[in-house]
């Protein structure tokens, strides 16, 4: 199936916000937070734009695949 570029941006932001969980999970250590501070509105804006771009990867569980076969 090909992606659109916001499709790819998507989950790019979700592949981003999962390896954050996986600092907090292994080393408790949150790098969004490290990064902007805990309670800044810089760090809830990126909070927010990951937690869109993983409702929004939702929709890519029920696209149809367009799958091309070849036949010789």
């Amino acid at each position: 199936m090909d992606r659109t570029p916001l499709d790819r941006l998507a989950l790019v932001l979700v592949i981003i916000g999962a390896l954050n969980w996986l600092l907090v999970g292994l080393f408790d250590y949150n790098l969004v937070a490290d990064l902007f501070g805990a309670a800044s509105i810089i760090s809830r804006i990126i909070y927010s734009i990951v937690g869109i771009a993983g409702l929004y990867s939702i929709s890519l569980l029920f696209r149809e695949s367009e799958r091309v076969e070849n036949k010789a």
